[in-house]
This record gives C-alpha cells, structure tokens and sequence, in this order.
C-alpha cells in the first residue's frame, strides 16, 4: 500500500480547489471546528463578490455544507461524533476535523514526515477549541469591518513559547493564540487567553506568572522592541472582575502587563490603537 500513496495523493489534488484546500489547512489550524465557524472563517458575508464574499448567509451555509460533504466524500474531513448545540452555540452544529487522508495531503504538499493521531476530543476540550475559533473568526470579522489587518494569527502549538528560567530550566509558555493587527498608523501585539471560567483562579495566576517569567526573559522584546498584551478573555464582567483583582493582589505580578475583559470588550485591546473607536462584534 506504501508504494500508492504518492498516487493517491496527486489523484486527490486533482479534485481539489485552492478554496478546498484553505478549508483544509483552517481545519488543521484550529483542530476543530463546526460548520457555523468554517463559514465564518473561509465563507464570509459580504458584498465584496469579487473577494469571494456571499450576498447572504443563506447562500454562505449552502456553500460551507456543499464543500464540506465533498471533502468528506473523498475521505479529507470527518465527522467528530458529537455535536454541539445550547445557547450561544446555534443548535446541533456537526463538528469536524481532518481525516487521516486530509492531514497526509497536507503534510505531503509541504514536504513534512511525521503523523498525527487523532481521537474524539473531551467535551472540555472541544468546548475550549471552538471557543478559541469562535474569538478569531470574529476578530476577522472586525478587521474586515473596520478596515486594519490581521498580520498573524498563530493556534497552538505554532503560538507556543519555549524559554530558558530566569533560574535555570526550560519552560514554554503556550497561549492560546498569538495575534498581530495592524493598520496604516498603529500595530498591536497581543497573547490571548480562552478563559471560560472552568478554571480555579489560582491556575489563571500561575499562568499568568509564567507569562511574566517570559516577560523577564526579554525574548519578545528583543525580536520587536515590545512585549505583548496579554489579554484574558472572560464569559462575563465578574469573571473579569476576579482575575483583575487575583492579579493586582498578587505581589509576585506586574498587572500593567495583563488584561482581562469580556470577549467583546476584548476585541478593542487586541485591534490597532487607531481602530479602538469602532464597535465590537460579538461572539
């Protein structure tokens, strides 16, 4: 079977577009995503037609839904097994992730050895996965409207950190997405936390001293003269409200380095200074 391959390979890109193959590759980026947030990311609601913008969501979910069953058909995406549904969640939305076929294609066009494994996610992991999607498709959503640039946008483990301690030791700081925005004027740095309030405070405050360990290594600061926001992205004003107070009280913390807010809210720290003044979307 090894031998075949190569051929089945080059057999699959011969059916496959350059839209196709961005779904793929957005799959692979977030790990996870359901059929609401592949249109969001790859199909959005414009009226830009000439840069593949749809006149109505409508015609956007059609697309989404028609290329997603012919990616399945050909073995590139699966079906997770659970769906997701509940407030805020939009109901039974199918959940979906490369196939085995999807990540051999991908890994083959880029040259790439190794193999990934996959498994059915935790309930926690997939909720916390299409929440970090949800928070990028409408960052993406607000630098289409107001008009600035996502220069970067890096999932785990891309967004990954590796460091030497202060004291000795190699540590890693692992945000959940690493975000660039930029407009004519301004360009923001920002490290993004998905907190759903699942988490006991003292876990957000070790996280967030080894964010500031990072701080001290002055590795950011070295390569852009600055170091990123890191912003704490919450459910809800008392959520935020607590892990403010948990981080000025913290003697070991330096709080000018940290936000926490709501995820609206949010969207006005992590865009460029001169884009602050528009309204934010909403999750």
């Amino acid at each position: 079977m090894t031998p075949r391959t190569p051929y089945r390979i080059d057999e699959l890109l011969l059916h496959l577009t350059d839209r196709d193959l961005r779904v793929l590759e957005v799959l692979e980026q977030f790990r996870l995503l359901d059929t609401r947030l592949i249109q969001r990311l790859q199909f959005p609601i414009g009226s830009n037609q000439s840069a593949g913008e749809h006149a109505t969501a409508a015609s956007a979910t059609r697309t989404t839904t028609r290329v997603l069953r012919r990616l399945e058909s050909h073995g590139l995406v699966a079906r997770v097994g659970r769906r997701v549904g509940g407030r805020g969640h939009g109901s039974g939305q199918t959940v979906w992730q490369l196939d085995a076929a999807g990540e051999r294609l991908l890994r083959a066009r880029r040259g790439a050895t190794g193999r990934r494994r996959y498994v059915d996610p935790g309930t926690g992991f997939l909720a916390h996965t299409l929440d970090v999607a949800r928070y990028a498709a409408t960052l993406q959503e607000k630098a289409r409207a107001d008009g600035f640039e996502i220069l970067e946008l890096q999932t785990e483990p891309v967004s990954w950190r590796p460091f030497q301690a202060a004291h000795g030791g190699a540590l890693t700081l692992k945000p959940d997405l690493s975000v660039v925005t930029a407009d004519t004027e301004s360009e923001t740095h920002s490290f993004i936390e998905i907190d759903r309030d699942t988490e006991h405070l003292p876990a957000v405050l070790r996280k967030s001293r080894r964010y500031q360990q990072y701080w001290q290594a002055g590795i950011e600061q070295a390569i852009n003269d600055l170091f990123p926001a890191v912003v704490w992205v919450t459910p809800d004003d008392k959520r935020a409200d607590k892990i403010r107070r948990g981080i000025t009280e913290d003697r070991a913390l330096d709080a000018r380095l940290f936000h926490a807010t709501t995820a609206e809210q949010s969207l006005g720290v992590v865009a460029p200074y001169t884009s602050r003044n528009s309204e934010g979307g909403s999750l």
